[in-house]
């Protein structure tokens, strides 16, 4: 093995190009295949990952004081592995000031601290409160955007007024908000919560309500007031995670074929175009094994050691997408390389390697020295040729003609590369469909719910931009005007074209367990651009017609044509589901119900400007800026900010759409590269004898782009089509599994010029391969060459 590993260590060290190749292409891809399984991983397990790293309650138990005392709920350990508790927990209304959207009771639990053996809180923001008036929400980590008020830092919870000093994430949703075990107390709770974890099999809700009656025998009747499995909650949290899912699983799939079709195509190469090399071993007295291990080790090498930078690479580049993907849903913290994707990159890829290198090593193997020497000299030209002379006959130059029958000669080479060009023009359609449709949603979006978005301040402090506690010295303060008046205010701007007003909130429904959430609308929203938003029916004409989110209905088991009955204060009233829409104004979903309505159902109603949420719409050109700052100026309580950006979900998507698809594109032009570097190496007599028949430099480049041209532009033929397809599947499945139905419009982007610029794709794939070996190509000395031969 001696002899093996100098000739193999000779080798690398002589094919310093070869040998880069070799490493480059295996370090791109390991990168790639990590990202890809990361990114699988990811969309298959997230909820799992971020709750084992929360330790997250598999059961959240809610007893009766008065029939359970603390003590005897903390000695039952029966199948449990860990345990928090007893916490007290009390059910408050959350008065005005709470913020944006539907209002109700929320559940407040006192605890000492965001730590502890199960559900550890991410304190994501301010702190942790520590005396009487002070409380935590439980919110998921948000990016900061919003008013420029920032999010408000006092709520009104039962009547009383507190100081909002923190915000946390429970993955498992064990409460809305908490105090001090001191407040509580305070606060004169009426249950108590125990948090579990579970020992045993928690796999299905009958297992955990299994461990949960093993806790729980032995007690007084009804102890047990409420019980919450954690699958409840993922399945919750699955619904949203779902939009990410065909996306991430799409891209995952893509980087893995086109890496293995990569590797599989370098490496193969290399020992193909080492078969003279293996010829002249055997003549030295090589044995056929020895040989098969030279040249397995000569290809390990470079690949190991790419293998291991790619990995790293790769790990290090998935975080950012996985964290920006799922840290808006608590997720971010949990989701990284798992150890058997490590495994399968360290491990995987250098079998991969050694396999493909192994088939065309086991096939010189059984070659002579002569034929090795003779098959190593120049390729089978046989196919080639006969196509050369067919194109001579055609009106092309010479050096064109002889490009276009090059990949005829290595018909399994042409078909590696072909391959990978097509997953690169295919990643590169779908990316350019996916970022296409998001950007023309967000543009619906934007148009129905206006550029600015208006709401004024109740006289509640709020949080600075930056997340910050205001300065004490500067008093709050509340706009004096009425709704009415705000409105009015708002439409006597100048480039004011549209205004409208939203107040949101729950109506029981006839029929319904829950409230209705409703969106009760005033102003322009019929022109403002809602219509755009529909995915069936109609827009609503009359007051006794109502459009629905597409979430709305499928949540309440609702269609178009059925009909809602509305209640409240004793007063009810019928509307017509006229139209679905596919989003509704900002906040939770809600029906569209107009403004006279409520005034029907509830003439004493007093709305307060604090309450509703407006929505401006400047004319064509008009300054967005210079508008909030005119609202500003004219009442410094009513907040104004620009509304019009794109979603977080779609900046998200298009980022790593773009990075997914710029990293296939490199490793598909790396796969064209390695291609014409082992065609230039074969036929370098070939070259030699053209250039000394008269053949320029300029040509010699023009012909091995020539024959790249070609196979780029079958890939992007046939890569076009796989991608239209993966988009027109993939899409409408993320948007089923975010509960949306979406307009067949943003589906229709597939137009001439698109489809030209992609097939151009496939064509500048190849040739951004093929540019540095065509001119090293053209450089080759003709004396040096025939030389050598």
């Amino acid at each position: 093995m001696s002899a093996v590993w100098r000739t193999a260590r000779a080798a690398v060290r002589r094919r310093k190009l070869q040998t880069f190749v070799i490493g480059l292409v295996v370090l791109l891809s390991t990168a790639t295949i990590v990202v890809a399984l990361v990114l699988l991983d990811a969309s298959s397990a997230p909820f799992d990952r971020a709750f084992a790293a929360q330790r997250g309650a598999h059961a959240v138990a809610v007893f009766d004081p008065a029939k359970v005392s603390d003590a005897e709920l903390a000695g039952r350990r029966t199948g449990v592995a860990a345990a928090a508790g007893p916490f007290g927990q009390v059910t408050l209304d959350l008065g005005e000031g709470g913020g944006p959207g539907p209002r109700g009771p929320l559940t407040v639990v006192g605890r000492a601290d965001p730590g502890g053996p199960v559900d550890r809180l991410n304190l994501w923001q301010g702190r942790w409160p520590t005396g009487s008036g002070e409380v935590v929400l439980n919110q998921p980590p948000m990016d900061g955007a919003g008013p420029p008020g920032g999010l408000p830092t006092e709520v009104t919870l039962g009547g009383k007024t507190f100081a909002v000093v923190g915000r946390a994430y429970s993955l498992g949703q064990t409460a809305d908000a908490w105090v001090t075990p001191e407040q509580m107390t305070a606060l004169k709770p009426t249950a108590v919560q125990m948090l579990y974890r579970f020992a045993g099999d928690v796999s299905t809700t009958a297992a955990v309500e299994a461990d949960l009656a093993a806790i729980t025998r032995g007690l007084a009747p009804d102890a047990l007031l409420a019980a919450q499995p954690y699958l409840v909650v993922k399945d919750k949290v699955a619904s949203d995670i779902g939009v990410y899912v065909p996306l991430l699983a799409t891209f995952g799939v893509l980087g893995l074929v086109v890496a293995i079709v990569i590797v599989g195509n370098v490496v193969s190469g290399a020992v193909i175009s080492g078969f003279r090399h293996i010829g002249v071993l055997k003549a030295l007295g090589f044995t056929p094994q020895q040989v098969v291990a030279v040249y397995l080790v000569m290809v390990s090498v470079p690949a190991i050691v790419g293998c291991v930078v790619g990995a790293v690479a790769g790990a290090l580049a998935a975080q950012p997408l996985l964290s920006e993907g799922f840290e808006g849903l608590g997720l971010g913290g949990g989701i990284g390389a798992a150890p058997w994707v490590w495994a399968a990159a360290l491990l995987g890829v250098p079998l991969l390697v050694a396999v493909t290198a192994l088939v065309p090593a086991m096939r010189a193997r059984r070659l002579s020295a002569a034929e090795a020497i003779s098959a190593g000299s120049s390729p089978r030209t046989g196919r080639g040729l006969r196509v050369q002379r067919r194109l001579a006959g055609a009106r092309l130059p010479r050096s064109v003609s002889l490009g276009l029958g090059l990949p005829f000669a290595r018909p399994g080479r042409t078909a590696f590369t072909v391959a990978a060009v097509l997953l690169g023009v295919t990643t590169v359609t779908f990316a350019t469909g996916l970022a296409d449709t998001l950007t023309r949603i967000s543009a619906i979006e934007e148009r129905a719910s206006g550029q600015i978005g208006v709401r004024p301040s109740d006289g509640r402090s709020r949080l600075s931009a930056e997340g910050q506690p205001p300065d004490p010295g500067v008093a709050p303060s509340m706009t004096g005007r009425s709704d009415a008046q705000v409105e009015e205010l708002l439409r006597g701007l100048p480039d004011v074209a549209r205004v409208t007003a939203v107040l949101g909130m729950p109506v029981p429904a006839l029929g319904q367990t829950q409230p209705l959430p409703v969106n009760f609308v005033r102003g322009d929203a019929a022109s403002m651009g809602y219509e755009d938003e529909l995915t069936a029916g109609r827009w609503m004409t009359r007051s006794d017609e109502t459009v629905v989110p597409s979430e709305v209905l499928r949540e309440r088991g609702l269609a178009v044509g059925d009909q809602v009955t509305l209640e409240l204060d004793g007063r009810r009233t019928e509307l017509t589901i006229v139209g679905e829409t596919m989003d509704g104004a900002a906040g939770p979903p809600a029906a569209f119900v107009d403004r006279r309505v409520l005034a029907e159902l509830a003439p004493d109603r007093v709305v307060k400007p604090w309450e509703v949420y407006y929505q401006v719409q400047l004319v064509r050109g008009g300054d967005v800026a210079a508008y909030v700052a005119a609202v500003t100026a004219a009442d410094p309580a009513i907040d104004a900010w620009d509304t019009s950006q794109l979603s977080d979900f779609a900046v998200v998507v298009i980022s790593f759409s773009a990075v997914l698809a710029l990293l296939l594109s490199t490793v598909a032009a790396l796969g064209v590269f390695n291609t014409v570097m082992l065609n230039v190496h074969e036929r370098r007599r070939d070259l030699g004898m053209l250039k000394s028949i008269g053949m320029t430099p300029r040509q010699v480049v023009t012909m091995v782009l020539a024959s790249m041209a070609l196979l780029g532009a079958v890939g992007g033929v046939l890569g076009i089509p796989l991608g239209i397809v993966a988009h027109r599947h993939i899409i409408p499945l993320t948007a089923d599994a975010a509960q949306l139905t979406i307009p067949a419009v943003v589906l229709n982007m597939w137009h001439a010029p698109t489809l030209a610029l992609l097939g151009i794709a496939g064509v500048l794939i190849a040739l951004v391969g093929a540019l540095v070996p065509a001119r090293r190509a053209a450089r080759l000395r003709i004396a040096e060459v025939l030389h050598n031969e």
